[in-house]
């Protein structure tokens, strides 16, 4: 790394990422935030620049490089971080020592473990130094990748096994195979080895009887809500079975539930309905809540719960690995909970790229003109929200209220000056109630499809 470069680093200021020390005189200090590095983002320590930003450089023997070798040792397990001697002015030098994220988390220094806030570095909490150490293990010992003890492949729903092979196999995310065996096509998507089912094979295919008896924690709970808050149902169910079960029940359930959203476009005069939500953003959302939950958790569930003005996906677990709500948002590293059963879902097609689902959401929701969805994680479960954030022309409205707009609309193209209210209730008929008409209209004005042009009685509503 050359002079200028570190210069130009340390204009940058101290960080996470980074730390002055002035002399190797602070090595104890300097290891302490190594460690703390590792158990993060990784980053540099800078010995012989002052903390004021100074490169005064420090003089650099081979005795310095083992005295500063010999407290990085202590950090444990091992690591072998990169050190780089940079020469300034008058033979003095600067020792840059850099890590990456460390592969082992945690580490520890003399004993104690440590994480980065800021620029400052301090010790890890025990809750703290807990979760990353099952995150570690994780990779080799999880839930899902442990026996299904008790459990045959007759436990097992067969046709869909055979479907997810057959969907897997023509989008070219399985090898074909000639065998129609269960157990190998178990053993194909990595749900069966030595004989031995995994916990996740159960998850996925399992019948539903057998699941709600052995694996209540495969749950999904569905309801509708009166308003904003959880006072009142208006409809309240749940559902036992395997994974693609208990999605095609989620997704039956917002389509029976949720209403249409109408809207008009400038230069058509028929009603467009929609979903109020996107379908491809709420399947998403779904998948990643059944992908990606904690099922070691008895009494878990997935959650869809519809209110007034908000969807609300929910799934029992915290996010791991780091991840924030914020971070899933941007393009980021996909390190599924579950990989077994994010890697069949994947397979099979019902989600489409490592670390996209979220990303694809939000474009989702931006593309149907929502504000941008929420993710919430309260450490207990993970919500992902949806809201729909503006007046609609809603099916629950009824079929006489999308007629009268349709009316008043197809009125209002053929009259160039615009009518008064009067007029607009005069060619509707007498039937037509006024206080319904006004609240038509201002349906309509807030959709942009109308405005008056004066006041009081005198004004007169105009096609937009």
């Amino acid at each position: 790394m050359p002079l200028d470069e570190i210069s130009a680093l340390v204009q940058t200021g101290e960080s996470e990422t980074l730390e002055f020390k002035s002399t190797t005189g602070t090595r104890r200090e300097a290891a302490r935030t190594i460690c703390a590095m590792l158990n993060q983002h990784g980053g540099q320590v800078l010995f012989g620049v002052t903390s004021e930003g100074n490169v005064v450089g420090q003089q650099v023997s081979e005795r310095t490089i083992e005295g500063l070798s010999a407290e990085l040792q202590r950090i444990d397990p091992p690591v072998f971080p990169t050190v780089e001697r940079v020469s300034t002015a008058e033979g003095r030098e600067v020792l840059v020592v850099r890590v990456s994220q460390g592969t082992a988390r945690p580490y520890a220094y003399r004993g104690t473990t440590y994480r980065r806030v800021g620029n400052t570095t301090v010790a890890m909490s025990a809750d703290e130094y807990n979760q990353m150490l099952f995150e570690r293990m994780h990779s080799e010992q999880r839930w899902e990748n442990q026996p299904a003890t008790g459990w045959t492949v007759d436990d097992l729903d067969v046709g869909e096994i055979r479907r997810t092979v057959a969907e897997a196999v023509q989008r070219g995310r399985l090898e074909e195979t000639l065998s129609r065996d269960p157990e190998d096509l178990l053993r194909g998507l990595g749900l069966l080895r030595d004989g031995v089912l995994f916990r996740a094979a159960a998850v996925l295919f399992g019948k539903a009887e057998r699941i709600e008896f052995d694996m209540p924690q495969c749950l999904l709970r569905v309801a509708r809500f009166r308003g904003l808050d959880k006072m009142e149902f208006l409809d309240n169910r749940q559902f036992n079975g395997n994974a693609f079960a208990l999605l095609a029940s989620a997704e039956r359930f917002l389509r029976d539930t949720l209403p249409i959203a109408g809207r008009f476009e400038p230069d058509r005069f028929e009603r467009i309905d929609e979903p109020l939500y996107p379908p491809l953003a709420t399947r998403e959302a779904l998948a990643n809540a059944l992908c990606h939950r904690d099922y070691s958790i008895g009494g878990g569930s997935v959650g869809v719960a519809i209110y007034d003005d908000r969807l609300e996906v929910t799934s029992s677990g915290p996010l791991h690995f780091g991840l924030t709500p914020e971070k899933l948002f941007a393009p980021h590293e996909s390190r599924p909970w579950n990989p077994l059963i994010a890697g069949t879902f994947y397979r099979r097609g019902v989600i489409e790229r490592w670390g996209s689902g979220t990303l694809k959401i939000a474009e989702q929701v931006s593309a149907a003109g929502l504000p941008p969805p929420e993710i919430e994680d309260d450490g207990g479960c993970v919500t992902v929200r949806f809201r729909h954030g503006h007046p609609l022309i809603q099916q629950s409205t009824g079929t006489d209220s999308i007629k009268r707009q349709e009316a008043i609309l197809a009125l209002l193209d053929r009259a160039e000056d615009g009518l008064a209210l009067r007029e607009i209730r005069a060619q509707l008929g007498p039937q037509t109630n006024e206080r319904r008409l006004r609240e038509d209209l201002a349906i309509l004005k807030n959709r942009g499809l109308v405005a008056p042009v004066g006041y009081g009685r005198g004004a007169r509503w105009k096609r937009l």
